[in-house]
């Protein structure tokens, strides 16, 4: 027998391959407090990754230490303006994205630890304390949501804006949101019972709220109890949204958790409890078997992407959709000893967003060895005489930009100081790369 969650996967998806969008107004937003503005999604591939086989890609120079083994036959390949490298997945990817997407290269990330890159690439800040985009999205947007900002794990500092919510799996949160079910229709007490102790619990938070000598610490984590408990209502249409985009089964491994997780950030969406989200993907750290291991590590990230994609299109969701991707920093651009490649600060960002008008463009720009060049922040054209080089906080700059976060009263206690103002977005502009690697001026 179809389930209903089977069924209505099937004809959204039939719809998807007929050409049509579909609408499903399955759980119609009529409840006050729903969150029904844009979504926002921050996907943090950790561990660093090889930019040079992916968006910024790598020829081999003659007499230097090669840098890419698939060179050796491969060449550059392109997706309209974006060029990328005949490595993993990456075709299908940008064959597929390429109009909705931006590319920024040559981002140096100044550090090659990963906790300090993963800081500095996903708040824009080396030091600790400043919050994800997506946690100023949220706190902005929804901060009265009891789900306002999930996170898979990864970097995801809230500078105590926001919660963070960090979930990853499905069970124990439908045991959350409904304690007293024993299954689907059973109850541990009596709903009288079960009333009486919700009355209870009712009374003593509002007089624990109302206690006047907290430390600030106490102060602060009883107000996020009190707001999770008040918000608590309204994690009800969860339950149903999970029910629907939960999958049977997954597969192992890093792209199965990616999957799982992000079903469980849709249903947040669907169901108006959501606004932002991290998700991480993992085993970038190719210290040795680069290219076996980075070629799987690159696949799982394409294809999570991808996925992230399909299913918010399959619930109606891909036009509320901002996307950004991110990493620790890159990798160098040779291989050790152990045919593996270590830390590099440079890297890449892309940015995603459903018929964006500024897609299809890559800004910022790398030499033949992989080393940041300046551009322009005016024409965004490289320029070595007064260019200036990105950094993550330009990045983080136009992300907060991207988010529509930048100039709220809530971003104003983490100033990145981004004085070059990169208008990365700016449609009319793009950065040229460079025609051909293996004829330029070798590095020093």
């Amino acid at each position: 027998m179809l389930s209903r969650r089977k069924f209505i996967h099937l004809t959204a998806s039939a719809s998807i391959l007929s050409g049509v969008t579909p609408n499903l107004n399955l759980l119609a937003a009529e409840q006050d407090g729903e969150y029904q503005g844009d979504l926002f999604v921050m996907v943090q591939a950790l561990g660093g990754w090889d930019v040079t086989s992916f968006c910024d890609p790598k020829l081999n120079v003659p007499n230097e230490a090669e840098i890419n083994h698939w060179a050796r036959t491969g060449d550059i390949e392109t997706a309209g303006n974006i060029r990328y490298a005949p490595f993993a997945d990456n075709k299908n990817f940008f064959e597929k994205y390429y109009k909705h997407m931006l590319v920024v290269n040559g981002i140096d990330s100044q550090t090659n630890s990963h906790d300090a890159g993963k800081t500095h690439n996903f708040s824009g800040r080396l030091a600790n304390g400043y919050p994800t985009p997506t946690a100023l999205a949220a706190s902005v947007y929804a901060s009265d949501l009891p789900m306002a900002y999930v996170t898979q794990g990864g970097y995801n500092e809230t500078a105590r804006l926001i919660r963070a919510n960090r979930i990853n799996n499905s069970r124990s949160l439908s045991n959350i949101i409904n304690p007293n079910l024993y299954n689907d229709t059973t109850t541990h007490l009596p709903d009288g019972d079960w009333q009486r102790i919700q009355n209870y619990h009712a009374q003593r938070n509002a007089r624990l709220n109302s206690q006047t000598n907290l430390t600030p610490r106490q102060g602060y984590n009883r107000q996020l109890f009190n707001s999770a408990v008040a918000n608590s209502g309204k994690l009800a249409k969860l339950s149903d949204s999970l029910k629907l985009t939960q999958q049977d089964r997954y597969e192992s491994g890093q792209l199965g958790n990616f999957k799982k997780t992000t079903d469980i950030t849709l249903a947040g969406f669907l169901s108006g409890v959501t606004a932002s989200a991290d998700l991480t993907i993992g085993q970038f750290d190719t210290h040795d078997n680069h290219d076996e291991e980075h070629a799987v590590a690159l696949t799982n990230l394409t294809q999570a992407i991808d996925y992230l994609w399909q299913q918010a299109e399959v619930f109606g969701l891909a036009d509320r959709l901002k996307v950004m991707v991110a990493s620790d920093f890159g990798r160098k651009p040779f291989y050790n000893d152990d045919n593996g490649k270590d830390h590099w600060p440079i890297s890449s960002a892309l940015f995603m967003q459903k018929n964006a008008t500024w897609g299809n463009r890559v800004v910022g720009v790398t030499d033949e060895g992989h080393n940041a060049l300046a551009v322009n922040p005016v024409t965004l054209e490289r320029d070595d005489s007064s260019g200036v080089i990105i950094y993550p906080k330009d990045i983080l700059t136009s992300t907060r930009q991207f988010f529509n976060v930048a100039s709220h009263d809530f971003a104003a206690p983490f100033p990145l100081r981004a004085e070059n103002n990169i208008d990365i977005f700016n449609n009319q502009l793009q950065t040229a790369q460079l025609s051909d690697p293996r004829n330029l001026i070798r590095r020093v």
